[in-house]
């Protein structure tokens, strides 16, 4: 079985019980949207998390999100193959699988475009509180141009997508935090991401980012809602 969720930020409660609920296995497969938060402080207390997600009767597929280190700037994590591309993981965690952004997998047949990251709208409170921020958030020009040069070898056509924010059209602004001046985020990856948006052929939408559940049509934000995939 294949499963989908939003962020987790290091809070797996609800996983726990859902695996032990539907009595899960190792070769079940969870997708999280992104800020899955087990790469965040890059000390001990990541490590002891991972200890306790391994045991974790699932394997759990994790987009990159914002409020999280890339595994290829750590030189923990290896190159994988796994269905059909390119994904991270460390040799003593293998059920905690990170995916390469741009890439396309294959999961039973249906193909899977990945495309993580976005902006820290709390940017400034991490920074100025010392708490972790890295500058690596947001897709890259070598991302970019990735996942474009994987979707021109697709032409343009893929089954779903899995992003962390959302394209621009699709931003569940009525969910908004009050007290975030809109003018100050860096909407760059949501407009790149309309840009993908307006000329792709796809059948389903996911993305995270926004911390509530919603369903319209092709387009489902997730959070705390585990469904399958």
């Amino acid at each position: 079985m294949i499963y989908i969720t939003g962020d987790t930020h290091r809070d797996f409660d609800r996983i726990f019980e859902f695996c032990e609920e539907y009595d899960t296995q190792k070769e079940d497969i969870l997708i999280i949207l992104g800020d899955a938060g087990i790469n965040f402080f890059l000390d001990a207390r990541d490590i002891a998390l991972k200890q306790e997600l391994s045991a974790l009767p699932i394997t759990l597929f994790c987009i990159h999100g914002n409020h999280e280190e890339r595994p290829y700037e750590m030189n923990t994590y290896a190159e994988e193959e796994w269905h059909g591309g390119i994904v991270y993981v460390e040799p003593e965690f293998p059920n905690l699988i990170f995916a390469n952004d741009g890439e396309i997998y294959d999961f039973d047949g249906r193909s899977v475009l990945v495309i993580g990251g976005a902006y820290s709208v709390d940017k400034n409170y991490r920074i100025l509180n010392n708490l972790p921020w890295f500058e690596t958030e947001q897709p890259d020009a070598v991302i970019k141009n990735y996942t474009e040069s994987q979707l021109k070898k697709s032409n343009w056509c893929v089954d779903t997508v899995l992003s962390h924010t959302a394209p621009l059209k699709f931003e569940p602004t009525w969910a908004f935090l009050p007290s975030i001046d809109q003018s100050t985020v860096d909407k760059s990856t949501e407009k790149w991401l309309d840009s993908i948006e307006n000329r792709l052929s796809y059948e389903k939408w996911y993305f995270g980012h926004y911390h509530i559940d919603d369903h319209d049509g092709a387009v489902t934000i997730l959070y705390q809602e585990i469904e399958e995939f």
